[in-house]
């Protein structure tokens, strides 16, 4: 059994996460790829914008329908920062047989070595290593990386937020069923931090 995690803080899922997930599904020979919301990003902690349970509902509803995929809230349901290596521990402990992937993006594993116990995590997992349009991933480096080509669809939920926070449509960059929520809980209305840095 080959599990994937894709972990984030899906602030809000849009295209580009899926497209992501359904090409590293395909590149991995994965049996499952879960999506992991996280409740309170270690890097991120003041610029989340929706709560953890709507951020939930948005990837469910992103995904339902699709057998490849499935939420998974465990790090919802921990207190204090959702660090990737408690996650790792979790899920081996749950999937003591499978081989574990990583899903990272290649401009991040520079910065693993800042991540908390990233030793562990590299022994817990491979890194899967998205590289969006194909382009190379870092060879100065003994980590064991996993090149996962993806296409490259230029959507973030940066630009989501903005547009919506500036009466902007977003039909289109994200699933209809997520739009659907954004407009019935009034998400991303209100401007502060709109333009705040996110490469998903």
């Amino acid at each position: 059994m080959r599990i994937g995690l894709f972990g984030g803080t899906f602030d809000p899922p849009h295209h580009g996460h899926l497209i992501v997930a359904s090409d590293a599904y395909a590149a991995l020979g994965l049996t499952r790829l879960l999506l992991v919301p996280s409740a309170v990003h270690p890097f991120k902690r003041f610029r989340v914008r929706a709560p953890a349970s709507l951020r939930a509902e948005m990837v469910r509803a992103a995904v339902r329908g699709d057998e490849r995929f499935e939420v998974d809230e465990l790090e919802l349901h921990r207190a204090g920062p959702s660090y990737t290596v408690d996650t790792l521990r979790a899920l081996r402990e749950r999937y003591p047989e499978a081989e574990l992937f990583l899903l990272i993006g290649a401009d991040n594993v520079r910065e693993l070595p800042q991540w908390h116990e990233p030793e562990e995590i590299v022994r817990l997992a491979r890194l899967g290593v998205v590289s969006r349009g194909g382009g190379a991933i870092r060879e100065d480096t003994e980590l064991p990386l996993v090149p996962v080509p993806v296409t490259r669809v230029d959507i973030s939920s940066t630009e989501i937020r903005r547009r919506v926070a500036a009466g902007e449509s977003i039909r289109y960059l994200v699933p209809d069923a997520v739009r659907e929520i954004v407009l019935r809980e009034g998400l991303y209305r209100d401007p502060i931090l709109s333009g705040d840095k996110d490469p998903c």
